[in-house]
Protein backbone atom coordinates (compact mmCIF):
# COMPACT_ATOMS: atom_id res chain seq x y z
CA UNK A 1 0.00 0.00 0.00
CA UNK A 2 1.33 3.50 -0.78
CA UNK A 3 2.24 5.81 1.89
CA UNK A 4 -0.77 8.11 3.43
CA UNK A 5 -0.05 11.54 4.53
CA UNK A 6 -1.93 13.69 6.97
CA UNK A 7 -3.01 16.86 5.92
CA UNK A 8 -0.64 18.16 7.64
CA UNK A 9 2.13 16.05 6.28
CA UNK A 10 0.67 17.27 2.78
CA UNK A 11 0.46 20.84 3.68
CA UNK A 12 4.11 20.96 4.74
CA UNK A 13 5.77 19.13 1.78
CA UNK A 14 3.48 20.58 -0.61
CA UNK A 15 3.57 24.15 0.93
CA UNK A 16 -0.20 24.43 0.49
CA UNK A 17 -2.20 25.41 3.66
CA UNK A 18 -4.26 22.67 5.34
CA UNK A 19 -7.40 25.05 4.73
CA UNK A 20 -6.53 25.12 0.57
CA UNK A 21 -6.30 21.56 0.83
CA UNK A 22 -10.05 21.63 2.33
CA UNK A 23 -10.88 23.43 -0.24
CA UNK A 24 -9.30 21.88 -3.05
CA UNK A 25 -10.78 18.13 -1.83
CA UNK A 26 -14.28 20.25 -1.49
CA UNK A 27 -13.70 21.34 -5.11
CA UNK A 28 -12.85 17.55 -6.18
CA UNK A 29 -9.02 18.48 -7.09
CA UNK A 30 -7.69 15.76 -4.88
CA UNK A 31 -9.86 13.14 -2.94
CA UNK A 32 -8.97 11.69 0.88
CA UNK A 33 -10.51 8.98 2.99
CA UNK A 34 -11.43 9.12 7.07
CA UNK A 35 -9.43 7.22 9.50
CA UNK A 36 -11.55 5.37 12.08
CA UNK A 37 -10.79 8.40 13.96
CA UNK A 38 -12.14 10.74 11.19
CA UNK A 39 -8.67 11.90 10.08
CA UNK A 40 -8.11 12.74 6.75
CA UNK A 41 -5.79 10.87 4.74
CA UNK A 42 -4.00 11.35 1.27
CA UNK A 43 -2.18 9.24 -0.70
CA UNK A 44 1.35 10.25 -1.45
CA UNK A 45 0.56 10.46 -5.31
CA UNK A 46 -2.22 13.73 -4.15
CA UNK A 47 1.22 15.84 -3.79
CA UNK A 48 1.79 15.52 -7.75
CA UNK A 49 -1.66 16.33 -7.96
CA UNK A 50 -1.79 18.92 -5.95
CA UNK A 51 1.60 20.55 -7.29
CA UNK A 52 0.08 20.35 -10.82
CA UNK A 53 -3.39 22.31 -8.96
CA UNK A 54 -0.84 24.82 -8.20
CA UNK A 55 1.20 24.74 -11.88
CA UNK A 56 -2.21 25.39 -13.52
CA UNK A 57 -3.64 28.13 -10.78
CA UNK A 58 -0.12 30.32 -11.22
CA UNK A 59 -0.66 30.02 -15.09
CA UNK A 60 -4.24 31.37 -14.42
CA UNK A 61 -5.77 28.60 -15.13
CA UNK A 62 -9.39 28.26 -14.31
CA UNK A 63 -10.07 25.86 -10.67
CA UNK A 64 -12.81 24.22 -13.11
CA UNK A 65 -10.71 23.58 -16.15
CA UNK A 66 -7.60 21.93 -13.82
CA UNK A 67 -10.60 19.70 -12.18
CA UNK A 68 -11.60 18.57 -15.78
CA UNK A 69 -7.48 18.08 -16.83
CA UNK A 70 -7.35 16.03 -13.63
CA UNK A 71 -10.51 13.89 -13.92
CA UNK A 72 -8.60 12.70 -17.30
CA UNK A 73 -5.88 11.82 -15.16
CA UNK A 74 -5.43 7.65 -13.96
CA UNK A 75 -7.21 7.57 -10.44
CA UNK A 76 -4.20 6.31 -7.61
CA UNK A 77 -1.55 6.76 -9.96
CA UNK A 78 1.42 9.42 -9.88
CA UNK A 79 0.73 11.60 -12.93
CA UNK A 80 3.90 11.33 -14.70
CA UNK A 81 5.96 13.84 -17.69
CA UNK A 82 3.60 12.22 -20.15
CA UNK A 83 0.87 13.88 -18.61
CA UNK A 84 1.96 16.79 -17.60
CA UNK A 85 2.67 17.59 -21.33
CA UNK A 86 -0.94 16.80 -22.21
CA UNK A 87 -2.82 18.56 -19.55
CA UNK A 88 -0.12 21.98 -19.89
CA UNK A 89 -0.72 21.37 -24.11
CA UNK A 90 -4.09 21.99 -23.60
CA UNK A 91 -3.77 25.17 -21.89
CA UNK A 92 -1.06 26.39 -24.32
CA UNK A 93 -3.95 28.44 -26.44
CA UNK A 94 -5.33 30.24 -23.83
CA UNK A 95 -2.36 31.31 -22.35
CA UNK A 96 -0.93 32.38 -25.54
CA UNK A 97 -4.10 34.53 -26.10
CA UNK A 98 -3.48 36.13 -22.28
CA UNK A 99 0.42 36.93 -22.74
CA UNK A 100 -0.78 38.47 -25.87
CA UNK A 101 -3.51 40.60 -24.08
CA UNK A 102 -0.64 41.44 -21.33
CA UNK A 103 2.38 42.51 -23.68
CA UNK A 104 -0.59 44.70 -25.24
CA UNK A 105 -1.70 46.28 -22.69
CA UNK A 106 1.61 46.94 -21.24
CA UNK A 107 3.44 48.46 -24.42
CA UNK A 108 0.05 50.84 -24.83
CA UNK A 109 0.11 50.99 -21.02
CA UNK A 110 3.54 53.38 -21.02
CA UNK A 111 2.46 55.06 -23.48
CA UNK A 112 -0.70 56.32 -22.28
CA UNK A 113 0.83 57.01 -18.81
CA UNK A 114 3.76 59.04 -20.94
CA UNK A 115 1.32 61.46 -22.19
CA UNK A 116 -0.70 62.35 -19.30
CA UNK A 117 -3.88 62.74 -21.23
CA UNK A 118 -6.25 60.10 -20.49
CA UNK A 119 -8.72 61.33 -22.67
CA UNK A 120 -11.21 59.35 -23.83
CA UNK A 121 -11.53 61.32 -27.25
CA UNK A 122 -7.61 60.42 -27.94
CA UNK A 123 -5.99 57.51 -25.82
CA UNK A 124 -5.84 53.87 -27.46
CA UNK A 125 -6.50 52.05 -24.15
CA UNK A 126 -9.48 53.77 -23.10
CA UNK A 127 -11.98 53.61 -25.96
CA UNK A 128 -11.44 56.53 -28.18
CA UNK A 129 -14.88 58.34 -29.36
CA UNK A 130 -16.62 55.13 -27.41
CA UNK A 131 -15.42 52.94 -30.91
CA UNK A 132 -15.59 49.69 -28.86
CA UNK A 133 -19.36 50.22 -28.06
CA UNK A 134 -20.18 48.83 -31.72
CA UNK A 135 -18.30 45.57 -30.08
CA UNK A 136 -20.41 44.58 -27.40
CA UNK A 137 -19.47 44.38 -23.99
CA UNK A 138 -15.54 43.73 -22.77
CA UNK A 139 -12.75 45.67 -22.82
CA UNK A 140 -12.19 44.72 -26.36
CA UNK A 141 -8.47 47.51 -26.74
CA UNK A 142 -7.13 44.85 -23.75
CA UNK A 143 -7.62 41.80 -26.22
CA UNK A 144 -6.52 43.58 -29.28
CA UNK A 145 -4.50 46.58 -31.26
CA UNK A 146 -7.19 49.63 -30.93
CA UNK A 147 -7.48 50.76 -34.59
CA UNK A 148 -5.54 54.27 -32.85
CA UNK A 149 -2.92 52.77 -31.50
Amino acid sequence: MARELTIGELSTRSGVSQSALRFYEREGLVSAWRTDGNQRRYASVTLRRVALVQAGKAAGIPLERIRDALDKLPAGKTPTKRDWERLSRSWARELDERIATLESVRDRLTTCIGCGCLSLRTCALLNPEDEAGSLGGGAHYLRRVSPRG
